[in-house]
């Protein structure tokens, strides 16, 4: 887990095209806490991606600056792990030396990495899959590859863009649950990108809206749902007058 949040401060980003110049991003002022679960909602096109690819180190922002603690964010990094929406797995590798790759360059030893990739398999409930080409495996089994490459590195903070949105809705809702038991297991600081107002309100310790383009934060608040100060059972959740009137502010939000 971090011990340092991540500050994001006057970010703007403009992309130039044949037709001009498109802002995506107007003056993101954001702070995320060590072990906060961010969900970020919004409109198609309103610069959710961009901002996460700018927090990745994958562009560079027009304008403003992203720092983990002093670090001043220019790059891609070990402490940053991304989950795209479609698993990038390497498909001549089965899915054990799929979750090493990213060890195996850093030269961590053989014996280390396998045992690190083994235990991340079995957290995302894999063991049983590890000598299996990606091409064996169901779209969720493939997802759930890929967040244990992601988990191997250890990173302080996971990106995950739209990473349930191919899924079907029983593996999505099963992910989601395993998600968040690993989430509560490490505490590491999540930031994950979703269409879905439900998914968002569900999975996040904290929502968050953006405007249509140019992408600002318009929606900002706490999602944490307890009961005697332990979270609430996942079965219950979605049954919670809270997570309803959440989820109605958050769709307005959106639609504003």
């Amino acid at each position: 887990m971090s011990a340092h949040p991540l500050a994001i401060r006057g970010l703007e980003q403009e992309f130039r095209s044949a037709g001009g110049t498109v802002r995506a991003l107007d003056r993101i002022d954001l702070t995320i806490e060590p072990g906060e679960f961010v969900t970020l909602a919004g409109p198609s096109g309103c610069g959710k991606s961009t901002l996460l690819r700018a927090i990745a180190g994958l562009t560079r922002p027009t304008a403003g600056t992203i720092h983990v603690g002093d670090q001043l964010i220019t790059r891609p990094g070990a402490d940053r792990g991304v989950v795209f929406q479609k698993p990038a797995l390497y498909p001549w590798l089965d899915v054990r030396r799929n979750v090493e790759i990213g060890l195996k360059l850093r030269g961590v030893p053989k014996a280390e990495r396998r045992e690190i990739a083994e235990r991340q398999l079995e957290v995302v409930g894999l063991s049983d899959a590890a000598g299996r080409r990606p091409y064996e495996l169901s779209g969720g089994m493939r997802q759930r590859a890929q967040i244990a490459r992601v988990l191997a590195g250890e990173p302080d903070i996971i990106l995950m863009d739209e990473p349930f949105g191919a899924l079907d809705a029983l593996t999505r809702e099963r992910l989601q649950a395993e998600l968040l038991a690993l989430w509560r297991r490490t505490g590491t600081t999540i930031v994950f990108i979703t269409h879905g107002v439900d998914e968002a309100v569900y999975l996040g310790s904290r929502v968050l809206v953006m405007s249509p383009r140019p992408g600002r934060i318009v929606f900002d608040e706490s999602a944490r749902f307890l009961r005697g100060g332990e979270p609430v059972p996942t079965d219950e959740v979605r049954s919670l007058p809270e997570f309803t009137d959440l989820a109605t502010r958050v769709r307005e939000a959106i639609a504003a």
